[in-house]
């Protein structure tokens, strides 16, 4: 039997071919011998060489995931307190307003925030540099790791929570081997989300930036604005290539992570049948 053509299937590959085609053309164009995207001289790994030869866009390299990495590590683990302590609120009153304060700061405009904190920075006497950023990061990564973990908490059987206090579990003993494992997932989630936002921010990093501080987005801004080097280019797709990876990996981890939750299900429903 023929398969109907669905209208859908070609606007997801217009969609996919718009969204691709510029990226793709930024690479080729990486490889281009000539100094300008306005026509093809050769074949040439002249600027990532030259790429490799900046040493402050290594630093800035450098800086950018540092900030990333620190932010989102410490939004997962705030984060995931926060989600812990959302879910654990009885009183649904309390509970819609966290979730509501959670959800204005995650369709809040970037520029919005980060004028927010600068304001805020300047107030205190707060100097501009590494530490702000690092704050401002941790800042707006936090209502991303809430989101991820806490429908993991609402999915989770409370039957196993009850079955370790019976057990005589304590609070921690619970927390580290019944809760965590389970939302396991989405902490995971929300650290490469985090991780992923906060490499590619530029509105709030422009404003809390300072002390000749600076990252990838905000750099590449400043470079644009004086004329766009194919070196940027060059960045741009190894830059392309590290988000495959995190993808990549996420996938691989998620997939292992799936699979040993079902392979743990069905050596239970053995065991449970039989008592």
């Amino acid at each position: 039997m023929k398969k109907a053509f669905k209208w859908s299937n070609l606007y997801l590959w217009f969609v996919f071919i718009l969204l691709y085609l510029p990226i793709f053309f930024l690479i080729i164009y990486s490889f281009n011998a000539g100094d300008v995207m306005q026509g093809w001289d050769g074949f040439s790994l002249k600027h990532y060489a030259e790429l490799f030869a900046d040493t402050r866009i290594i630093e800035i390299v450098v800086n950018t995931f540092l900030i990333a990495l620190l932010s989102s590590l410490l939004a997962s683990i705030l984060g995931t307190a926060g989600a812990l302590y959302i879910y654990d609120q009885r009183n649904q009153l309390i509970k819609n307003i966290f979730l509501s304060l959670n959800n204005i700061l995650l369709v809040s405009p970037d520029v919005i925030i980060g004028a927010s904190f600068l304001i805020l920075f300047t107030v205190v006497g707060f100097s501009l540099g590494f530490a702000s950023v690092l704050l401002s990061h941790i800042a707006f990564s936090i209502p991303i790791v809430v989101l991820m973990v806490l429908p993991r908490l609402q999915e989770m059987n409370q039957s196993l929570v009850a079955a370790a206090k019976d057990l005589g579990a304590n609070n921690w003993q619970m927390l580290s081997r019944v809760i965590l494992p389970v939302i396991s997932p989405g902490i995971l989630a929300g650290f490469f989300m985090a991780f992923t936002y906060s490499l590619d921010d530029f509105a709030v990093t422009f404003f809390v930036t300072g002390n000749g501080f600076s990252t990838l987005s905000v750099e590449i801004y400043s470079r644009a604005r004086q004329g766009v080097s194919l070196e940027i280019n060059a960045l741009s797709a190894m830059m392309f290539v590290v988000s495959l990876v995190l993808v990549l990996l996420y996938y691989v981890i998620s997939t292992r992570s799936s699979k040993n939750k079902k392979r743990g299900t069905r050596l239970v429903t053995p065991a449970t049948e039989g008592l």
